[in-house]
């Protein structure tokens, strides 16, 4: 029984966050004639009022909305790019902050742009090292050799995770001091749904916080893989 509980929990941590964040989109991505434009037409709008450049709005896959600093781009998808919802313009709004954390160069963007380059090397890094290891144990014939690359490989998935929590305030800041002032202070939400909107941006925030779990029960995935 205790086994049972313990393994509950972790599934709860492990899917709730996600399970949240997806809902909270869900819920407030109902259409609406009263909301004046679309999430692109927002970042649009926004991009011009603050002056951020030559930074372009553009459409991507679904639930992969982000700003890329490298390519100088906000990306949203197509529920949010070309819809009239809270969801569509919050994300929009949240995306832009990011967009504006980078034109004025504010430390917290520039260290979770390294976070987010180092997370990504690492993590294809620790997946190549874990799909080697048996092939190198094979070749080898020196399981100690093989073990201390399932090691490496395990950490470097590990430490990936990690470093998306770390860029939390980043996301937090996006949301709730820059997103959520400009959509208050510009009238571009309703007084009745600035509750909705707070939660649309605190489900934004912790989309991260979602995936670096998500990448930890990835990694619970190979541990079990490599028992077998």
């Amino acid at each position: 029984m205790p086994i049972l509980l313990a393994i509950l929990i972790l599934l709860a941590i492990f899917f709730l966050p996600q399970w949240w964040v997806q809902r909270t989109f869900r819920r407030y991505r109902i259409p609406r004639d009263d909301i004046p434009g679309t999430g692109a037409e927002l970042a649009q709008h926004l991009i011009a009022r603050f002056e951020l450049g030559d930074i372009k709005v553009e459409q991507t896959t679904e639930g992969n909305d982000h700003f890329s600093p490298t390519e100088r781009a906000v990306r949203l998808s197509p529920s949010n790019y070309s819809v009239k919802s809270l969801t569509a313009i919050a994300v929009a709004a949240h995306e832009v902050g990011h967009a504006i954390q980078h034109h004025r160069g504010e430390r917290l963007i520039q260290l979770r742009t390294r976070l987010a380059l180092l997370a990504h090397t690492t993590q294809r890094i620790g997946a190549a090292l874990l799909i080697g290891v048996p092939l190198i144990m094979i070749l080898v014939r020196a399981p100690s050799l093989g073990i201390l690359f399932g090691v490496a490989g395990i950490l470097s998935m590990g430490s990936a995770a990690i470093l998306h929590l770390v860029t939390l305030p980043v996301e937090i800041d996006a949301s709730f001091h820059k997103a959520l002032p400009i959509l208050r202070q510009g009238n571009y939400i309703q007084p009745q749904d600035d509750i909705a909107v707070q939660r649309i941006l605190r489900a934004a925030a912790y989309t991260y916080v979602a995936g670096a779990l998500g990448s930890l029960l990835n990694l619970g995935r190979w541990l079990t893989l490599l028992r077998r």
